[in-house]
């Protein structure tokens, strides 16, 4: 069976007609760029950072806390109590001394074996409880 070339429908076509797709596609990235940029430089602006304009909470003594480990899952972090506080030359707390727990317990109660202390910056560590005032 032989095909038949189909001939462009009657009508008169202007030149710029056959460019239209060109052109849309053209007014599309101008567009996306238009709306990417608006979103990256000006709507950015509009909505205000409360993690560096808000004063915070130090760590203090007896909070409890889960320590941040980059190579486990966020499940697996470990659960510790503040034990002692170090700050900074402009007075914030930027290490802690920690008790790590342990679930190795006797049928007392009791630990089995040594407790472990660890001294971590407190970028590294999570506050799940605040120890009251």
């Amino acid at each position: 069976m032989k095909s038949t070339i189909l001939a462009p429908p009657p009508g008169k076509f202007v030149k710029e007609d056959l460019y239209l797709r060109k052109r849309w596609r053209r007014v599309q990235l101008l567009a996306n760029s238009f709306w990417a940029r608006w979103k990256r430089e000006y709507l950015l602006n509009l909505q205000q950072r409360q993690k560096w304009t808000k004063d915070r909470r130090s760590a203090r003594i007896n909070d409890i806390v889960l320590l941040k480990e980059d190579a486990t899952p966020r499940n697996q972090w470990k659960l510790a109590k503040v034990i002692e506080v170090y700050p900074g030359k402009d007075g914030r707390v930027r290490r802690l001394k920690l008790l790590i727990s342990d679930s190795a317990l006797d049928s007392k109660g009791k630990r089995i074996s040594k407790p472990v202390h660890l001294e971590r910056p407190i970028q590294k560590t999570v506050t799940l409880v605040e120890a009251e005032d």
